[in-house]
């Protein structure tokens, strides 16, 4: 497609977008995404609201205090004089961003975009060498860093990267420094096909992608997702736990409700029952978290502290049936699931309401075409298992990185997924197309196998992966999280392999069954599952 002129005097990032040949179908025709050309998003999504109901709505909450959006706004103008005036940031430099979730976090987020500059926002909990290799990437120019992550920054020893701290005492500190700018601030009239971000996949396997999101595309996740399935309403209050350098979190935590005026409640880190208590504190009526945090929260017998949620959306990890049942019954909350990629930004299938059928995904949100493709291309028939693959108005561009090739295939962005698509257009997952195990023959999906496990009540979480096996090919590992005071002894071991027995076909059950204290989560809470398939330790016993 034709780009319209750019207002990025430095070129980085239209430069190495990659080849038009190699962009997935944007379907850019649903009313709801139809933009003019100069869109800068923070404009949009900030400025917008003030306007609209004016400075003094509650926006962004943290457990101690509140900002306006009238505050935001003014020390998001801040941030963007000093980057501009003090800094020398041009439109199109690489701003990275380091910090937990918190109101600053935000402002700067605001601010680099407000100045025409591109987000790079990382999770708090990198090190030194995945520090080194998201720089490298994204040739970042400036970092604005929490003062209190500020050692592993430095410890990186990123060329000529100046970090200004920002939440500390120190006199050169960002948040001092915004004192003496004015506040207001002409914001860049960026194209709406600039770049506004680069988000870094998760890195589950292998060097992490840098993806590449217009400023129309910020919108767009807002404009269908959000407003179709989501629904938010102004008087909402936003809760979850996913951090803002992950897309999940992004949305959930500051695009969504910024779009419709709402606020939100930041969270710097939050056990499943802090989040809970949080919940019920601030009466949070919309939350965004992880399967496991929702089961969590049941199983420490906090389901009384959830009584002012409306809306409880899961992403990230499939959402089992037995999850949504238990969570059904304690609460009342029919939880929302869905289907996104850092590829895409956001979700892109889901359901909500009476539109929901329990274990399954959901449908394409509106805006968005799915489709399960067979081994040739072409779409499977319903019922049989395929790649799911997914059209919208956002899509795979990765930073001049070859893998392009691999996720966008004649037009269609291929997720890595393995699903089954219904007649009545639900999509049913099964695995991820690499953890699928095939066994003796025959084809396995680990999330059944999870499924099953989790229904016993000795069980808090579990993974599933493929063993490889010389007679088998591969044979079931599951590796198990016990609830607390429980021993994973042999007789559980086989208590649990004979359960799975009962409940889905005997050949599937885990030859392998071990016992650990956590499973290997990436800093988005994503199960690292090429970590569970490493040589076992001497406890894991084949049965």
């Amino acid at each position: 497609m034709q780009l319209t002129p750019s207002a990025h005097v430095d070129t980085f990032c239209r430069d190495h977008l990659p080849p038009a040949d190699e962009w997935p179908e944007l379907l850019l025709d649903f009313a709801d995404v139809q933009y003019p050309d100069r869109l800068n998003c923070a404009t949009e999504l900030l400025d917008r609201s003030v306007e609209r109901d004016g400075p003094d709505r509650p926006c962004v909450l943290s457990p101690t205090g509140r900002w306006t959006y009238g505050e935001l706004l003014r020390a998001a103008n801040q941030v963007a004089h000093v980057l501009v005036d003090q800094l020398g940031v041009e439109p199109g430099n690489r701003v990275l961003l380091r910090g937990p979730n918190n109101p600053w976090l935000v402002a700067c987020w605001f601010g680099v975009l407000k100045a025409g500059a591109v987000v790079v926002t990382t999770m708090p909990l990198l090190r030194p060498g995945e520090l080194r290799t998201v720089a490298e990437i994204a040739s970042v120019d400036i970092a604005l860093c929490d003062h209190r992550f500020l050692d592993d920054l430095v410890g990186a020893e990123i060329g000529e990267l100046r970090v200004l701290p920002y939440g500390g005492e120190g006199e050169d500190d960002l948040t001092r420094l915004v004192h003496t700018q004015p506040a207001t601030f002409d914001d860049v009239e960026t194209a709406a096909d600039d770049v506004a971000l680069l988000a870094f996949t998760s890195g589950t396997t292998g060097r992490p992608k840098a993806t590449m999101h217009f400023h129309r595309d910020v919108l767009a996740n807002a404009d269908t997702f959000s407003k179709h399935v989501l629904r938010p309403v102004a008087d909402d209050v936003f809760i979850g736990t996913p951090p803002l350098a992950f897309t999940f979190g992004l949305g959930g935590l500051v695009v969504f409700p910024l779009r419709v005026g709402a606020s939100t409640l930041l969270v710097e880190r939050a056990t499943p029952d802090e989040l809970a208590d949080l919940i019920a504190e601030h009466r949070a009526t919309i939350c965004f978290t992880a399967p496991t945090a929702y089961r969590a929260m049941l199983a420490s017998g906090k389901a009384a502290q959830l009584t002012t949620l409306r809306r409880a959306v899961s992403a990230g990890e499939h959402l089992p049936a037995p999850v949504w049942h238990a969570f059904h019954e304690a609460t009342g909350i029919k939880i929302i699931d869905g289907i996104g990629a850092t590829e895409m930004l956001h979700i892109f299938i889901s359901a909500a309401d009476d539109d929901i059928r329990p274990g399954s995904t959901g449908r394409a949100v509106p805006g968005y075409v799915a489709a399960v493709l067979d081994d040739h291309g072409q779409p499977a028939p319903y019922g049989e298992s395929g790649r799911l693959a997914v059209k919208g108005p956002t899509g795979c561009r990765y930073l001049a990185d070859p893998r392009q090739a691999v996720y966008v295939q004649h037009g269609w962005n291929i997720t890595g997924d393995t699903f089954v698509q219904d007649a009545d257009g639900y999509f049913w997952f099964q695995a991820r197309s690499d953890d699928m195990i095939v066994s003796s023959g025959y084809n396995i999906a680990g999330p059944e196998i999870e499924e099953a496990l989790i229904t016993h009540p000795d069980v808090l979480e579990c993974g599933v992966v493929g063993r490889p096996d010389a007679d088998r090919g591969q044979v079931v590992a599951a590796y198990v999280v016990l609830r607390p005071g429980i021993d994973g002894d042999t007789g559980k071991r086989q208590e649990l392999q004979n359960f799975v027995k009962q409940q889905i076909a005997p050949y599937k059950y885990p030859r392998v069954l071990e016992f650990v204290d956590a499973l290997p989560r990436t800093s988005t809470g994503k199960v690292q599952r090429f970590r569970l398939r490493e040589p076992p330790g001497d406890d894991v016993r084949p049965a």
